[in-house]
């Protein structure tokens, strides 16, 4: 995309961003409730878009594209995930079936050993599926899932690789990794092997001691030698502005994933990185008022540039997570980061209006702006985590 064409979308999101004060209680609820109304419709719609043997992957919005994947991209999971959550908000039972469906399109990716993101194309729907219906074979292919991840993990490194090695990296590890250790915690804990729960604790510790800047933001990507005891070659990006920024997406993966660790472990050492992480966050001079970072805290032409709907999803999730994690003002201040992302996501800036968007929720996501790849786009791990935050806000 043309750094005038960015620039120009940026100064139109900057504008229609503007707003009043964040909603909050009983009138945010109601909005969000809208927000799932509308989101069963546009579901349909991308269903109806979409061939059987595909998942969606993005829409661009500027020329009206729609592009599908294969089961094996690494956000095939979202889209049946989302039907799930709607379901659950609706009932509608045309959803459920587009929703069964879908699952049965997924289910031998329970083998599939071929990167980390198991979590994201297995436990998103077939976990969503389990918890709302209690279908056992749900539950056997979660644990199939997870014994196919836990095949990744490397002694050496003490950390489960990320990529295959390749002309760009040895061995990856990347900073999104944190969010497919919940697929190894649950199924450890519900009758699975305690490996499964090890080496989610010993990834989760590495990358405390590994993968965090002084100021306590997150490298996207270590970059390990598997040879000589895994010595660690370097640490970079693949998707953030350079090697030394943050890029705001894997804050936002870093953010999430240390909280569901310390609900699903208990262990203080994770809601400790977690809050340090958010202190980066809500504190950082660059953070825009209304909540939806920009691509990168460290991009060049700030404030000429792309804002990431799907990074502001994601931390509204995990910021409503924290608020449930401590008391009192701290608490407070969590739950009114994600009220106030919430409000700006429910904006027409951001909102797609029914029937239109190719059947997607949220507008103005950013893929791998360095890789010109998904840019100012809708994504499904986008709508997929604000749907999320949304059923987590009215469980309140």
């Amino acid at each position: 995309m043309h750094s005038r064409t960015i620039a120009a979308i940026a100064t139109l999101l900057a504008a229609l961003s503007l707003q009043a004060q964040p909603l909050s209680g009983d009138a945010l609820k109601a909005k969000l409730r809208s927000n799932l109304d509308i989101a069963v419709g546009q579901y349909k719609l991308l269903q109806r878009n979409v061939p059987a043997d595909r998942m969606p992957q993005n829409f661009d919005i500027a020329t009206a594209t729609l592009k599908t994947s294969d089961v094996t991209w690494w956000c095939s999971g979202f889209f049946p995930g989302t039907l799930w959550y709607l379901f659950e908000h609706s009932r509608d039972k045309e959803l459920r079936s587009i929703a069964e469906a879908r699952l049965r399109q997924m289910e031998p990716m329970k083998h599939y050993t071929g990167n980390h993101d198991l979590g994201f194309m297995m436990f998103c729907p077939f976990g969503n599926a389990y918890r709302i219906t209690g279908n056992p074979a749900y539950k056997t292919t979660i644990d199939t899932a997870a014994m196919s991840l836990a095949t990744r993990y490397r002694p050496q490194i003490q950390s489960i690789q990320s990529w295959d090695s390749s002309k760009n990296f040895r061995c990856a590890v990347i900073v999104d990794n944190m969010m497919n250790l919940e697929l190894l915690m649950w199924a450890s804990a519900n009758g699975g092997s305690p490996r499964l729960r090890e080496i989610a604790v010993t990834h989760a510790n590495t990358t405390i001691e590994r993968h965090f800047r002084p100021d306590n933001a997150a490298f996207h990507v270590l970059d390990y030698s598997l040879g000589g005891g895994g010595r660690l070659l370097r640490k970079t990006t693949w998707q953030g502005a350079s090697d030394s920024s943050a890029w705001s997406r894997g804050q936002a993966w870093a953010l999430y994933g240390f909280s569901s660790m310390y609900r699903l472990s208990g262990d203080p050492r994770y809601l400790d990185q977690a809050r340090k992480l958010a202190a980066f966050i809500l504190d950082h001079p660059r953070l825009p008022k209304d909540g939806i970072p920009y691509w990168d805290f460290d991009a060049p032409n700030i404030p000429n540039t792309l804002r990431d709907a799907s990074a502001g999803s994601i931390l509204a999730s995990a910021f409503l997570e924290m608020a449930g994690q401590v008391k009192g003002k701290e608490g407070t201040r969590y739950l009114r980061a994600a009220e106030n992302i919430l409000t700006t996501l429910s904006t027409d800036t951001y909102l797609a209006t029914p029937g239109t968007n190719g059947g997607f929720l949220l507008k103005h996501s950013v893929g791998a702006l360095p890789l010109k790849g998904e840019v100012d786009v809708s994504l499904t791990y986008a709508d997929y985590y604000f749907v999320e935050a949304m059923m987590r806000y009215l469980a309140l």
